[in-house]
This record gives C-alpha cells, structure tokens and sequence, in this order.
C-alpha cells in the first residue's frame, strides 16, 4: 500500500471510529479497546518494541515478564486513551468537570485570576484531550501546538476534535507559533505544551531516568520571553478518571546566555515530566523515541 492510499485509509478510519464509537456503550466499547490493545501487545510491532524500551528505562529494575506486563498495561492505557477520545466530544460539560480532577489548582488559578496567564507542560499520559478540556471550561480557552499530520484531513479532523473542546489548535509547523503564543499569554490566556515528544528535531538535551534524551524548549524559551512560569503537569488515570497535579512552577533563569537558560530550564521541565512518569508510567503513552540511544 503506498502512502498516499495509506494516508487516505487513515483518515476514513478515524472518520468513522468517531462517529461508530459513540453509538456503542461505553462498558462494551472499553472491552472492545482492551482486546485491541492485548492483541497489539502480543503482536509486537515495532510501536510496541519501542514501547517497551521507554519502558524499560523508567522501571530497569523489572524482569522481562514484569516488562511485557507493563507494557501490556500500557497498551490497554493508550487505547483507553483512544476509546475516550472518540467518545468525548459526546460528553456534556458536566460529564468532563466530573471526569478529570486537578491537584493544587489553586497555582493555576492564581496566574489566570492575577492576568499574568499560565503556561502548562504535560506529558503524553493518560487523557491529556480531556485535561485540555476541562480547563478550557474553567480558564475560557485553552491554546496549544499540535503536529500537523498528513494527510491533512487527518489533522483537520483533530483540529475540529480540539476546537470543539474549547481549545485553539497552532500547527507546529507555522512560521509565527511563537508569536501566537506570546500574545495568547500577554493577553492572559492559558497554555499548554505537550513536553515529553522531540516532534522538530531541534530538541534540548536533557537527563531523563539516567540517559540523555530530547524534548521541546520550546515552552522554556516562551517561559523566559513572557516571564510566567513553566509548570509541568502529572496526569494519570485512576478508575473512571483522569487525575492531574499541577507541579511546582519552574524557576525562569537570567544568565545572560539564552541557549543555557533554555537548557536548564528544559531540564527542571523534564524532572518535572519524569516525576509524573515514574508515579504511573503505564499511563505514558510513549511509543515513539525518546531517548537518544534507543
């Protein structure tokens, strides 16, 4: 199958998982998802492969039947993920406060009252779609950077998803995405920046559970032109929910040499990320490379 056709096949699949999920109960469709994801687990394709060796860097000390347990319950985390997605246009607003609950808020709730607007940093854990939702209820709006996908009907069909939740959607690749942030946060708006996924090539260095790995400076740099503070944000689902815990805020750092700043910062950031990973990484929906010798 070449790409073009692949990409068409992709688009059409996601089309119709959004409107055929809705219309099947959600304990049948959880069931549903799970088979999935223990049938991707034992199939063992390179997604998964490569799941397996985050994995193995955040739990080392695991043996391999452990491992392929975890990663098992990875799977059925990432599909989780997914049969919530497809679902959650559907939800009431009601139905999102009730389905997410957030941890020491009150930091959050402070920049957005005081104007200064806030910058926030998850990672790719639990419902991260649903988080951005229900903080697009509580702050107003919620602006955030997504890769574009091809084909473009694909991303236009997560652009319409996430604007129908409240949040604005800025293509990684646009020329101004930093310019459009900065504003957003001169306004007194909230943001939110995916940190855990190195998606221009051009990521920071940092330590991550004892290796060199790369991942956006991105929301360090608009940290330090903005002056508000980064917090990264924990997610993880437990039962029906997904639970949040806004981390302590990252100290903006003046050095005078940028490239240093945006390191250390990036740094605090990814402590940060590592924190919320090493709670519950079998929420962490990593299946791509992280780290820069795996």
């Amino acid at each position: 199958m070449n790409s073009t056709i692949s990409e068409h096949v992709s688009s059409v699949g996601f089309s119709a998982a959004w409107r055929v999920v809705r219309a099947v109960p959600d304990r049948a469709g959880a069931r549903a998802f799970d088979k999935i994801a223990d049938r991707t687990a034992r199939k063992n394709g390179q997604s998964v492969q490569q799941l397996q060796a985050n994995l193995a860097r955040v739990r080392p000390e695991l043996g391999q039947e452990e491992l392929r347990n975890l990663v098992r319950l990875g799977m059925r985390s990432y599909l989780r993920y997914w049969h919530e997605a497809f679902m959650l246009p559907s939800r009431s607003h009601d139905d999102i406060r009730a389905g997410f609950r957030l941890a020491n808020e009150h930091l959050l709730d402070a920049a957005m009252n005081s104007g200064t607007g806030a910058i926030m940093v998850p990672g790719h854990m639990a419902n991260w779609d649903l988080a951005g939702a229900w903080s697009a209820l509580r702050y107003g709006k919620l602006t955030t950077v997504a890769e574009r996908l091809k084909p473009h009907s694909l991303y236009d069909q997560f652009v319409a998803y996430r604007s129908q939740l409240g949040m604005q959607v800025i293509p990684s690749d646009s020329p101004d995405v930093m310019r459009q942030l900065v504003r957003t946060i001169r306004e007194g708006g909230c943001v939110a920046l995916l940190g855990d996924r190195d998606i221009s090539g051009n990521g920071v260095a940092v330590q991550m559970f004892g290796a060199t790995a790369r991942i956006p400076g991105g929301p360090a740099a608009l940290s330090l032109i903005t002056g508000v503070p980064v917090h990264p944000v924990a997610l993880s689902y437990s039962d029906g929910m997904t639970l949040g815990e806004v981390l302590p805020p990252v100290d903006i750092v003046t050095t005078g040499d940028r490239r240093a700043d945006i390191t250390t910062m990036t740094q605090a950031i990814a402590d940060g990320l590592c924190t919320g990973i090493d709670r519950a990484p079998q929420d962490w929906h990593m299946l791509q490379r992280v780290w820069v010798t795996s």
